[in-house]
């Protein structure tokens, strides 16, 4: 199980188009699922690998939770299908996703032209990743690339770094041999999270439009960093 992750317009999609064509060259059997918020056309440019391909649309859930809530579903429908490989395409929203499970790949896609201190803005999806690719690093100079690439390791000094180009595809064999190498998942039904998701449980969550806190209920942060549980 691949689970990939990453900033909005970082190029996940097209990252994961050449990655796919390189599996497919090995004799990799892969298949799709791909989790947005309202609306995603990418189900059509993976269709057009002719693997089997799932759409998830979270609509007003979180993403993440909904991919991490429906996991055993996806499980259950790749291997109906046959494949090798399910590779979960997750869409970037708060920056504090943090969708990887112990046993699964993680990969994390990020835009080296979003400035050098992104990789210390976001959260998880970065630091938990077993793999980072950085795209758009032909775009910046070299300093720039080497700054941004450090603040990754900094965050993350474990991971494996791949520039990779989401237009012609460069660094993605690489990725692909990353995913060749990963480990199966025996036992889903124990498989853990690496890292606690986002917070998601407020009266905010369900509906609840005034904003006087007297209104709202739920894990709620004060902006000095204090955490509380007000209910039930």
């Amino acid at each position: 199980m691949i689970i990939v992750a990453g900033t909005p317009g970082a190029g996940k999609t097209s990252v994961m188009t050449h990655t796919i064509k390189q599996l497919l060259n090995k004799g990799n059997k892969p298949a799709v699922v791909k989790i947005d918020c309202l609306y995603t056309d990418d189900d059509t440019r993976y269709g057009k690998l002719k693997i089997p391909t799932l759409v998830g649309l979270s609509k007003d859930m979180c993403p993440d939770h909904f991919a991490i809530y429906n996991l055993e579903e996806m499980a259950e429908w790749a291997e109906k299908e046959g494949v090798d490989t399910l590779i979960i395409e997750t869409a970037g929203l708060c920056h504090r996703c943090a969708p990887y499970t112990k046993n699964s790949l993680g990969i994390c896609v990020i835009d080296a032209t979003s400035g050098p201190n992104t990789p210390r803005k976001v959260g998880p999806f970065l630091t938990s990743a077993d793999v980072v690719a950085i795209t758009k690093g032909d775009i910046i100079s070299q300093a720039e690339r080497e700054v941004f690439r450090e603040r990754v390791l900094e965050m993350n000094p474990k991971c494996t770094i791949y520039d990779v180009n989401g237009l012609s595809g460069q660094g993605c064999a690489e990725i692909s041999e990353e995913i060749m190498e990963a480990k199966d998942i025996v036992d889903l039904e124990n498989e853990e999270l690496r890292h606690n998701a986002p917070l998601c449980v407020c009266t905010l969550c369900v509906g609840e439009t005034k904003v006087a806190k007297k209104h709202h209920r739920g894990v709620l942060r004060r902006i000095d960093g204090f955490t509380k549980y007000i209910g039930e």
